[in-house]
């Protein structure tokens, strides 16, 4: 085990991310969860990221820095950047086959880089760019193909759908923070563009 959350039952376990494993796992005949349909989860992942541009160029710079959450050691600036290299981890394993690591989605910035809201939103660009094309270009659109990650093979729309909704629970943090400044968030992520994402309930899960 390298990572948690695990299930465990003596000496057998299971890793938490896919919640179907942790069902089968304890004898349950699955979450109930449906999954979006591939074809929606792009538009949602499309909408999510965009929110979350909006939010960083909004993001005074002097305070970039500055912790999300005064409980957890990662900057404004850090996940801000996170946000987006969810979807670049998303690509480097469904485009090149790399197996998704443990912390493949949490490689930071080159110090010295990333230093503004804007340049954050600017690098989503590069990344929105990429996973639109990654979806016209793609041949199997049922993404039932198999993928490599730390947490065994998985069908792709598995991780796509975790990654889409990882982006929107980070986007949902950064309105936390600009309200917490005093600044009204630009355009908020509505209810519908949410909706049958398995989303934590806490903001702060």
């Amino acid at each position: 085990m390298r990572n948690v959350p695990v299930v465990a039952r003596g000496k057998n376990f299971v890793f938490g991310q896919n919640l179907e494993d942790v069902a089968e796992f304890v004898g349950l005949a699955g979450t109930g969860h449906v999954p979006l349909p591939p074809d929606e989860l792009i538009k949602r992942w499309v909408t999510v990221l965009q929110a979350a541009q909006r939010y960083l160029r909004q993001m005074p710079d002097e305070r970039m820095n500055e912790l999300v959450i005064d409980n957890r050691p990662r900057s404004i600036r850090l996940m801000g950047h996170h946000v987006f290299r969810i979807g670049e981890a998303f690509l480097e394993t469904a485009e090149k086959g790399n197996e998704y690591a443990v912390q493949l989605a949490n490689l930071p910035p080159e110090e010295g880089t990333f230093t503004k809201g804007a340049e954050i939103a600017d690098y989503g660009d590069t990344i929105i760019t990429r996973l639109q094309a990654w979806w016209d270009q793609l041949a199997d659109k049922s993404c039932q193909q198999p993928v490599k990650t730390f947490f065994g093979e998985q069908p792709m729309h598995m991780l796509y759908e975790r990654s889409t909704w990882h982006s929107a629970q980070h986007a949902r943090q950064l309105t936390a923070v600009l309200e917490r400044f005093g600044i009204e968030p630009n355009g908020r992520l509505k209810p519908e563009d949410l909706a049958g994402l398995p989303l934590p309930e806490g903001l702060w899960e």
